[in-house]
């Protein structure tokens, strides 16, 4: 065999070694990929989290920081999105960006499997189970029933996807709605006795709290933080504050605090912060908190504000 043949059929056999080799990266690739699952709040991503373990990789849509109101996804994020195994996304007109979105997989509007109340202008709400109406209040998952209901629901989305994993993502629901269950206990107790019955905030997001436990909700605008109070709002807060001798009025992390620090300097009050959970901000994903977290610290605000016993 001359020199020509021999690196003719070396060249061969390294071929067919490549090709070996590739088929074996692509086995252990197909064999070791996570299904994404995409949750477009930070309530819902923390459901998520706290079901799949190490058998799925769920991911907040949102980045860090950025009001969920807001959001629009960029053309990166839009690949990713689409691309997802899952996608489970909060509705009631939140994302208004998802209103002709493709999605690949299946894609879930967790808005029509839960409890929804209508946000009425003059701050009372009403039971409502139209899911078109502009008015609806999108933050349900601030009602501890609602969240129970959507963890009930992502389980059995999640067991269709991964059946082999049924057992483990049981369990895990059992958990999470047993800690549920708990917040609502707590809930329930430290606010059933209070001094003063409002709570006035910066955007109506908490109405399904103050409805199930029977406090008020006065706010600058209505269920969009980014809305101008007027002046005439502003001094019927002020002269609110004042009248009811109330300690304490709220802000967001997402939302501008120069209005409710303007009425909180001239009733001279104190000013704090009540996270509404649809996203976090980079700080709290810092220090880990969950859902759990950041409600238990919510009810610890809401509670001395009204100071409850």
């Amino acid at each position: 065999m001359n020199l020509k043949n021999t690196i003719f059929i070396a060249v061969i056999i390294l071929f067919i070694f490549q090709l070996i080799v590739m088929k074996q990266d692509a086995k252990i690739k197909e064999t070791t990929h996570k299904p994404t699952i995409a949750l477009s709040t930070f309530s819902l991503y923390d459901i998520a989290i706290n079901l799949v373990g190490d058998t799925a990789e769920p991911f907040l849509i949102l980045p860090l920081g950025v009001d969920a109101h807001s959001y629009e996804p960029s053309p990166k994020e839009v690949i990713k999105l689409y691309k997802s195994d899952l996608v489970v996304y909060s509705g009631a007109g939140l994302e208004p960006w998802i209103d002709g979105f493709d999605f690949k997989n299946k894609a879930i509007d967790m808005s029509l499997h839960v409890e929804l109340k209508n946000f009425i202008e003059d701050g009372q709400d009403k039971e409502n189970h139209n899911h078109s109406d502009s008015k609806v209040d999108p933050h349900y998952w601030l009602d501890l029933q609602n969240m129970i209901k959507a963890t009930e629901f992502i389980t059995k989305e999640l067991i269709a996807l991964l059946p082999a994993n049924r057992e483990l993502y049981s369990k895990n629901r059992d958990t999470y709605v047993d800690m549920l269950k708990r917040l609502h206990k707590d809930y329930k107790e430290k606010l059933s006795t209070c001094r003063v019955s409002t709570i006035i905030v910066n955007h109506n997001a908490f109405s399904y709290i103050s409805n199930i436990y029977g406090f008020n909700i006065e706010a600058l605008s209505g269920l969009s933080p980014d809305a101008q109070p007027s002046a005439k709002s502003m001094l019927t807060l002020i002269e609110h504050v004042k009248e009811h001798n109330i300690s304490t009025i709220f802000f967001e992390s997402f939302a501008s605090d120069k209005a409710i620090k303007s009425i909180a300097t001239e009733a001279k009050v104190s000013v704090n912060t009540l996270q509404p959970l649809g996203n976090i901000t980079a700080d709290e994903a810092e220090k880990n908190l969950s859902y759990e977290d950041i409600m238990r610290s919510n009810l610890e605000k809401i509670s001395k504000a009204l100071e409850c016993r």
